[in-house]
């Protein structure tokens, strides 16, 4: 299937029927299905040919999103770009995948214009809302006379994405993403997950990401999509009982802020019916919370750009045993992996080890990358023993439930001992003063590694360094425990919200300490 293919199948249940919506306007499937043959062809009048690399530079907002499908329909590969990101790592983005073609939202304006003149191949700029940049071209300006009549163009290849990796450590890497790809994410989000007929799908999360594939299952059963321009939870919550809404995908550090927000406790969202959690461990003591205020609705997945979204699921009703209690358990697992991806636990000679062996995680199936762009080494390296390489180390458990206790390059060796960092912040926030946190390892004379924590406190609450330390120590022992423990107002993030361990690792070796038992 092309990307096109959802946008189609949606239309043919009902061309009338809400598609996206944003601030109280919807389009409906025919509309955005006009609109997207109309760019289309505009992109062929302006020398995109079928292959050719269409970023798209925007906030979540629906003109951008349709543009996706114009793209898709003229046979060329959508890469989507994150505004947060900077100018820098989009400008390496944009030249590592040979893109020709840009739409962009005024609001990035600057951004666009310190970058271009880097970027030779980059000969057609389409801005969404405006023209500041003196070398581009106003949206409407560039489809006015182009015709809205169906129109598509052939794909030379089943290339339908590429998904730069982030570029947390030197240049980012592009994934390749196929329209097969797509497909088996769609299938297996439409078959792990309570779907009913026409879904309402709430996007607050950046549509770059995991918020914007999940809208291609729900556009299949001819769902609505609404989307937020811009993340706040008194909104999103207003949103879901105004639109009865039964879907939305939240990263677990917002959801630990729904859960602490006013609005929660009048709020009615007796719609939901799948609160899809993931792209970062969640807190398995909040994710409780979470079950008893907003519902017997949470869903967890598990994947990453390389296989997208659906390596393993926990359906909402997996978080519970058959008398109806909490399966407290299975909580801190990331579910079963889906029916049509394979996954195993391997050592580092390529062995694949029995339940309940810890070693990394390795899948194989349709859901996996075509490889990374223009990478042969990268993509031999994350593809060796005929397995895609996930870097997390895990294990499968008897029922054959995955569970992830830590990233390898994230596993602290302390005296001798293994320590998954996982394990320690899985502890810690069970601490009832805790929002957040993030453990490292950090050189230590005596131990090698010291376990380290640093902590992000729950708004209204106060804790030290040694309360921390002792309720560790009664559950995790002296080894485990960290040695240090700092105290931050917050805790440096990426742009989807994930906690950057290595900016922290990065401020803490940069700083001299006498006593390592600190807080600030």
């Amino acid at each position: 299937m092309r990307l096109t293919d959802y946008l189609d199948k949606g239309a043919s249940l009902g061309a009338a029927a809400p598609c996206l919506t944003m601030n109280g306007h919807s389009s409906s499937y025919g509309e955005v299905q006009q609109l997207s043959w109309k760019v289309a062809r505009a992109l062929n009048r302006s020398g995109v040919r079928p292959g050719a690399k269409v970023a798209i530079l925007s906030a979540n907002d629906t003109l951008a999103f349709s543009c996706v499908f114009g793209i898709a329909r003229a046979g060329a590969v959508w890469c989507p770009i994150n505004p947060r990101n900077e100018a820098a790592e989009n400008r390496d983005l944009l030249e590592l995948f040979d893109c020709t073609c840009l739409f962009f939202q005024d609001a990035f304006a600057p951004l666009v214009a310190a970058i271009i003149d880097d970027l030779p191949e980059l000969a057609t700029l389409i801005c969404l809302d405006g023209s500041t940049v003196p070398e581009s071209i106003p949206f409407e300006a560039w489809i006015d006379g182009v015709s809205a009549e169906p129109w598509q163009a052939e794909p030379i290849d089943d290339i339908a994405l590429l998904v730069g990796t982030g570029g947390t450590t030197g240049r980012p890497k592009g994934v390749v993403l196929t329209g097969h790809n797509i497909e088996t994410m769609s299938a297996l989000t439409l078959m792990s997950y309570p779907f009913g007929a026409r879904p309402r799908y709430l996007a607050l999360a950046p549509l770059t990401h995991a918020a914007g594939v999940l809208c291609f299952p729900v556009m299949a059963l001819g769902g609505e999509i609404v989307v937020m321009p811009t993340p706040d939870l008194g909104e999103f919550v207003s949103l879901v009982q105004r639109h009865s809404i039964t879907h939305t995908f939240l990263p677990p550090t917002l959801i630990y802020m729904l859960l602490d927000h006013p609005a929660l406790a009048s709020a009615d969202l007796s719609s939901l019916q799948c609160l899809w959690y993931g792209a970062a461990p969640m807190s398995v003591a909040r994710l409780e919370q979470a079950l008893d205020r907003i519902g017997p609705v949470m869903a967890q997945l598990f994947g990453q750009s390389e296989a997208p979204m659906m390596i393993s699921t926990l359906a909402p009703r997996e978080h519970f045993d058959a008398d109806g209690s909490i399966a407290r358990k299975r909580l801190s697992s990331v579910g079963r992996p889906t029916p049509l991806t394979e996954v195993a636990i391997m050592n580092n000679d390529g062995t694949l080890l029995p339940a309940g062996q810890r070693g990394e995680i390795v899948v194989r199936g349709p859901l996996v990358m075509a490889g990374y762009y223009k990478n042969p080494e990268a993509s031999a390296e994350a593809a060796r023993h005929g397995w895609h390489h996930t870097g997390d180390i895990g294990y499968l458990d008897d029922d054959n439930y995955l569970y992830i206790v830590d990233r390898a390059k994230d596993m602290i060796i302390t005296g001798g001992f293994n320590v998954y960092s996982a394990e320690v912040e899985q502890t810690l926030l069970a601490h009832p003063a805790v929002q957040d946190c993030a453990v490292i390892g950090l050189p230590d004379p005596k131990w090698g590694e010291r376990v380290t924590a640093v902590i992000q406190t729950r708004a209204g609450h106060t804790v030290t360094a040694e309360d921390l330390r002792a309720f560790a120590k009664d559950r995790l022992g002296s080894v485990k425990t960290p040695k240090q423990i700092e105290i931050w107002a917050d805790l440096p993030r990426s742009k989807i919200g994930k906690v950057l361990k290595p900016d922290i690792r990065a401020q803490l070796s940069g700083a001299s300490r006498t006593h390592p038992d600190t807080t600030h």
